[in-house]
């Protein structure tokens, strides 16, 4: 029990630190939305994603203080998630000028969520957002969890 206790706490202080980092992601999402190496359909879900963080009504209202901006982050790391799977990395790391590597960053703040947002805003958010490799007809379903980007990128450096 209190290793639960201590992962929550630690994600409870990244996360804190992470709130700041939420100009970077709207800079990164406007970026990428401009940018003509991002797909079409990608840049609907960026507009989405802006619209969502921006907008002080959504799930988790984002005048209740903190839990209020992890939803809008948790969204935002799921997009980044999908967009590692149909864009080059390299596109989204030439963006990104907040600190720390963007990857980690976004892998962190998918495992750390999951310790403040209720499951249900959790899943609602998920089942927004597909982070599995594109299916063929553009499929938007999304697994039950997201997959840590480290077993991803293994399972993509094998497929190459």
């Amino acid at each position: 029990m209190t290793v639960k206790n201590n992962d929550r706490k630690q994600a409870r202080g990244f996360l804190r630190q992470t709130i700041l980092l939420i100009p970077n992601f709207l800079k990164l999402l406007f970026r990428l939305f401009k940018d003509n190496r991002v797909p079409l359909t990608e840049k609907a879900l960026l507009v989405g994603t802006i619209a969502y963080v921006v907008s002080p009504l959504d799930f988790i209202p984002d005048f209740i203080p903190f839990v209020g901006q992890v939803d809008d982050l948790y969204l935002i790391a799921l997009i980044v998630l999908r967009m590692l799977g149909r864009t080059d990395d390299k596109v989204l790391r030439e963006h990104w000028d907040g600190t720390g590597d963007l990857v980690s960053v976004v892998d962190k703040i998918s495992w750390a969520a999951q310790y403040v947002l209720p499951k249900r805003v959790r899943h609602i958010l998920l089942g927004r957002v597909e982070i599995a490799p594109q299916i063929k007809g553009g499929l938007l379903s999304s697994p039950a969890d997201p997959e840590p980007i480290d077993r991803y990128n293994e399972k993509r450096v094998r497929r190459s």
